[in-house]
């Protein structure tokens, strides 16, 4: 009920997943969109706002494919070697690579001349309102700017005093939360919110500053990529939270393990630029030689974070005792360590052995665990309506795409999952809620039972949805193949494997061809 009324409203307002609606009541207050609302009246109407580009400061062209994971003049030289190539083989450029430059072309047109697009290729009036969050990675640098931060800043800490609806703390604690409603500094409020409905201010003795001040500062150390950004961070620690209240863990655990999953959640991307461990070891970053190649990025995940806890000013654990602060040290670099997926099966495999006589009194069991919690949190996307998860799936492929390009650039070895040229988007999925969410779902919801309809079906519909993609897509290219056997058998041998030279470049065009469609949004 809730994801569809958000749904409506979103199409309504021709909203991409990257816009923010928000809806005020006469008041001019914010609230929230639910199926719960009162209908409109003539002398009581709701007012509703669409956050999406800041189209005011400067063209995009060239830029903008930056920012879509992409360099029109790599793309380019690709497509003359390309051409080249398939000359010298076929004498003549065939219709078929005619009509896809032709499409390359078009593509180029409407990239450089367009004022902007929404996610969904479609225009939309922004002239009100300046400085507006721009889901345009190529506008902000790696790390966030001084200026961007301030503005967020201020603005959180405007907010940070106003009360949050029952309504909305509620629907906190639920997996259908959709986090693309929210600005970054309203997702600061809402974290706030969580550690006081935790009772961790009182229990802690966490002064109200300091918490605004951590908040700030984790906001401040994420960076604006397509993925492994705050909006990441909010989903892992949001969904751990609604974990917490779903399985009642409150009255299982001791709360100061329940601040240690919810602050690694919070923490445990700190500072990732995009590429993964297999990236930071075989090019031999700076990250890699200081962590002699074993998890790079979440040990430097952790050291951030501790960064951040060793200034006065942020230390939400400051007025705790030295055995306190110990526990919840090691508590959270064992939780973060722990979403490094090379070690998946280790710990699955621990958490399976201990399941049939799971005690929460035994620390060992708690800490496997709070490891597992982390790790369904981290990977929790598809447990969330179609229409929050799937604007996450193409981030995450942006990412992966991007790296494996520059993998691709710099001769290193490149990774099979995020290669372009392999991957397709239901193909990613498929084997990955297999073999990697779904059993790890499952042992979860063996302990904590009442998961099942949280988040195991949730996962199984995603899996039918993107196996549907898969085979329809499967079905096309046989078509394709076939098709392309019926011409090959009318020549001979030599044309035959002319054909099949033909065939395959052309079909690397076509990949290319895809790529910009698909990077567009254009259908």
């Amino acid at each position: 009920g809730l994801s569809c009324t958000g749904y409506l409203f979103r199409a309504a307002a021709e909203a991409g997943p990257h816009d923010i609606l928000k809806l005020y009541n006469p008041k001019g207050n914010i609230i929230n969109i639910s199926p719960g609302l009162e209908p409109n009246g003539p002398h009581t109407c709701y007012k509703l706002e669409v956050v999406a580009a800041d189209c005011n400061s400067e063209p995009l062209g060239a830029e903008l494919a930056v920012a879509l994971g992409f360099d029109l003049l790599s793309m380019e030289k690709r497509l003359q070697g390309l051409e080249k190539k398939i000359l010298i083989e076929a004498v003549e450029t065939p219709a078929v690579v005619c009509e896809m430059k032709k499409q390359v072309d078009s593509f180029r047109e409407k990239l450089e001349s367009v004022e902007h697009l929404s996610w969904l290729g479609l225009f939309k009036d922004l002239s009100e309102g300046t400085h507006k969050p721009s889901p345009f990675y190529h506008k902000r640098t790696l790390h966030k700017t001084k200026k961007e931060c301030e503005h967020v800043r201020e603005k959180f800490l405007q907010m940070s005093s106003l009360e949050v609806s029952e309504e909305v703390r509620q629907y906190l604690k639920t997996p259908t939360f959709d986090n693309w409603q929210w600005e970054d500094a309203e997702i600061m409020v809402l974290l706030q919110v969580m550690y006081t409905d935790l009772d961790f201010i009182a229990t802690f003795n966490i002064e109200p500053e300091v918490l605004q001040q951590f908040l700030f500062e984790v906001y401040r150390r994420y960076n604006n990529i397509p993925f492994h950004n705050f909006k990441h961070c909010f989903c892992v620690t949001q969904m751990m939270y609604g974990l917490i209240w779903l399985t009642n863990l409150r009255s299982k655990m001791d709360s100061i393990d329940l601040l240690i999953m919810l602050t690694s959640a919070f923490c445990h991307d700190l500072d990732h630029t995009g590429y993964n461990n297999a990236y930071q070891i075989n090019a031999r970053t700076e990250l890699a030689l200081r962590y002699n190649d074993i998890s790079p990025l979440e040990n430097h995940h952790c050291a951030v974070a501790f960064e951040i806890l060793e200034k006065t000013e942020s230390n939400i654990f400051r007025n705790l005792s030295v055995d306190q602060y110990k526990r919840i040290r090691e508590g959270i670099i064992k939780c973060i360590l722990a979403t490094d997926m090379t070690r998946h099966n280790e710990i699955l495999s621990k958490f399976k052995s201990i399941l049939p006589a799971f005690d929460f009194t035994s620390k060992d069991h708690r800490d496997v665990l709070m490891m597992i919690l982390i790790k369904v949190s981290d990977i929790s996307n598809e447990a969330r309506p179609m229409e929050v998860a799937e604007p996450w799936l193409d981030c995450l492929l942006q990412e992966f795409y991007n790296q494996s390009d520059v993998e691709k650039l710099e001769g290193l070895p490149v990774t099979p999952f995020m290669d372009r040229d392999k991957v397709t988007k239901p193909s990613s999925q498929t084997g990955f809620i297999r073999f990697v969410l779904l059993p790890l779902f499952i042992e979860l919801a063996n302990l904590f039972p009442c998961l099942e309809q949280h988040i195991i079906h949730p996962v199984r519909k995603a899996l039918d949805y993107y196996t549907e993609m898969e085979i329809a897509l499967e079905r096309e290219t046989q078509n394709w193949a076939q098709s392309e056997n019926v011409g090959a058998q009318s020549t001979d041998a030599g044309n035959y494997d002319c054909g099949r030279k033909k065939h395959d470049i052309a079909s690397e065009l076509s990949s290319v061809v895809c790529v910009i469609r698909n990077k567009l949004c254009i259908t």
